[in-house]
């Protein structure tokens, strides 16, 4: 428990920074199961959700939520995939 008020304003501000985080790493998630999705089923739309793809690692990095090389070293596994299938 935080024992001064400075301490419980940064236990206020972490949990809505988590809150942030979470929301936007699901989104993120989200966007890609869409795209590996579009792989197995429709692989004629596959680089229009790859795009999404990776404006949406780019703008995760851009905001911190995950790390810039982690961010490139996914989008190089998601387009080596596409490349892959073509």
């Amino acid at each position: 428990m935080a024992n001064s008020r400075s301490a419980e304003k940064r236990v206020k501000i972490n949990l809505k920074k988590r809150a942030r985080n979470v929301s936007a790493k699901s989104a993120l998630k989200t966007v890609i199961k869409k795209y590996e999705a579009a792989l197995t089923t429709d692989p004629s739309s596959a680089p229009a959700h790859l795009r999404k793809a990776f404006k949406a690692l780019d703008q995760a990095a851009a905001k911190g939520i995950i790390h810039k090389n982690t961010a490139a070293r996914k989008k190089s596994r998601l387009s080596k995939r596409l490349t892959k299938l073509a």
